[in-house]
């Protein structure tokens, strides 16, 4: 019912016939003022509606299509409230919304195991000899290590395509992909813990992360 009140309200704020609901009103006020495409909300209300029964995903790739129709999504909305139209951008907010969902996914991995849930792609743990219920136990064999690195390196190597269209990218377009550096801070910290997903660093604030973003912003960078 959840999915199908925001289909409506989507529908009818491309309608120009908002619902009196605080968010919907804002959100149609920014279809109007910045002319945001209707497909990438729709995209983000329709793959979380076919991922409501919460299941692991099969393999790397599933997690990836996730990670675009929403994640990416998300940052194609941004690049158009920026008044960005370019290519090279939006294969770069494609590989960081795939990054972003990756870590996501990795991060929630001690929560989710905290309520006997696990979400890493099956096809990696099934690699490696892992068993859901290893995450759910907490162990830190080589072997759940293995799947925890396999999944980051995916991560990791979708920075490092985003960061090769640097040069092409709008420096206008900067801003919407600023959240790299929390991406890389977090795939720096599990490489330095040896990929022990449940190490308690890992779940700690970074105090220096809004510096880490103003100096990134300064430099043009992201």
């Amino acid at each position: 019912m959840r999915m199908q009140f925001w289909k409506k309200t989507v529908d009818d704020i491309y309608s120009d016939n908002p619902p009196h609901q605080p968010v919907a009103i804002e959100l149609w006020k920014a279809v109007k003022r910045h002319n945001l495409t209707k497909r990438w909300l729709m995209k983000i209300i329709d793959e979380r509606e076919r991922n409501l029964d919460d299941k692991a995903y099969r393999n790397i790739q599933e997690l990836e299509n996730y990670a675009e129709n929403t994640q990416s999504s998300l940052l194609y909305l941004t690049l158009e409230i920026l008044g960005i139209k370019d290519l090279h951008a939006d294969h770069a907010a494609s590989h960081i919304g795939k990054a972003q969902g990756i870590v996501t996914c990795l991060r929630a991995t001690p929560y989710h195991g905290s309520r006997r849930r696990v979400f890493l792609p099956m096809d990696i743990c099934m690699l490696h000899g892992v068993s859901q219920e290893d995450f759910l136990r907490k162990k830190q064999d080589k072997n759940v290590r293995d799947v925890i690195y396999d999944i980051a390196s995916q991560a990791h190597l979708h920075l490092k395509h985003a960061r090769s269209f640097h040069k092409s990218v709008p420096v206008k377009a900067f801003p919407a992909f600023l959240q790299t550096v929390a991406l890389e801070d977090y795939l720096k910290k599990i490489q330095q813990v040896d990929f022990d997903i449940f190490h308690p660093s890992l779940q700690q604030k970074d105090t220096l992360l809004p510096l880490s973003l103003y100096i990134r912003s300064w430099r043009r960078k992201y």
